[in-house]
């Protein structure tokens, strides 16, 4: 008896799977070139991966009726479905939008991997044509580059792209401006006024004119004087700026003479100025001698001559 019951229901249990019937599905993506039995069908079973028809393009949409589905699934031995009324079935490819943004993030990296564009370096790219987004098929590498030419003397390229899901490769021209990180002024400041990072903005201009015009690294400019006037917004060059001076010329002095223990100092005047260590002449105001030192603090200068009196360093 227990036999025959299993045997029952196993028995009911084929039967309903096999008269169990795919469902239609009303809204489909898919991101492949062809539409399968499992796109299209809710409990496809065994016959999921059985191509129907081929999908539109990538980024559009197409209704396809339902008997264009009813022909296609027969094809492949499915002669009834649960389309529970649908008519029709809308079917959506997925895409990639490849821009001209894109494009030149590919660029920007060939460039790059060729050691064209270093650390510090951008590239202003125009296109000869307007390229408009277009959709390609949604892959890790959408577009990729097959060859880029680049001139630097003029700054032109030429570049052929594969988009995937195209047959025919994508050809682009224009022009590339190579741009640096220059150093910039954030406010006017007068001459001899010393730098700091913070009286300094990093500022993009074309390598073409900073290699004519020379630029200055940060580094070589905190804590330096301005060597001139200057205005808010301009670019700093080595030559704008030099060594803080300590000591300026007709500047009150006291000067210095040590030896061990003993100290001796006198007034003086500047007769030239210096930076710190530098030789400075200055006018003992006592003597009246011009005498050779070195600056060693604002307004203080040192001899190293041992001198007879103080008064007659």
């Amino acid at each position: 008896m227990t036999r025959t019951l299993l045997a029952a229901l196993a028995t009911t249990l084929l039967i309903g799977t096999a008269f169990a019937a795919p469902v239609l599905k009303t809204d489909i993506v898919v991101s492949a070139a062809v539409v399968t039995v499992g796109d299209m069908f809710e409990d496809a079973g065994i016959d999921a991966e059985q191509p129907l028809f081929r999908s539109p393009k990538p980024g559009t949409s197409g209704l396809v009726p339902l008997a264009d589905i009813t022909a296609a699934a027969a094809r492949v031995g499915i002669t009834g479905f649960d389309n529970s009324g649908v008519t029709a079935s809308r079917v959506t490819r997925a895409s990639s939008v490849v821009d001209e943004a894109s494009l030149i993030a590919l660029i920007t990296a060939d460039l790059r991997q060729r050691g064209i564009i270093t650390d510090g370096m951008t590239a202003d790219m125009l296109f000869n044509t307007r390229i408009a987004p277009f959709n390609a098929e949604p892959v890790a590498e959408p577009a990729s580059i097959i060859s880029l030419r680049y001139l630097p003397g003029t700054g032109t390229f030429t570049a052929r792209f594969a988009i995937a899901g195209e047959a025919q490769p994508l050809d682009v021209a224009g022009t590339i401006e190579l741009m640096i990180e220059a150093p910039h002024l954030k406010a006017s400041l007068p001459a001899g006024a010393v730098l700091s990072a913070d009286d300094i903005q990093m500022r993009p201009v074309a390598l073409r004119f900073a290699d004519t015009a020379g630029i200055a690294q940060l580094n070589q400019l905190v804590g330096m004087a301005l060597t001139r006037q200057t205005r808010e917004g301009m670019m700093l060059k080595p030559s704008d700026v030099a060594v803080p001076q300590l000591i300026a010329k007709n500047q009150l002095v006291t000067i210095y003479f040590r030896k061990g223990p003993m100290t001796l100092t006198v007034k003086g005047q500047a007769i030239t100025s210096a930076a710190t260590g530098g030789p400075v002449q200055v006018l003992n105001l006592i003597s009246k001698r011009v005498i050779n030192a070195t600056a060693i603090a604002a307004g203080a200068v040192e001899v190293s001559a041992a001198p007879l009196s103080i008064a007659g360093l």
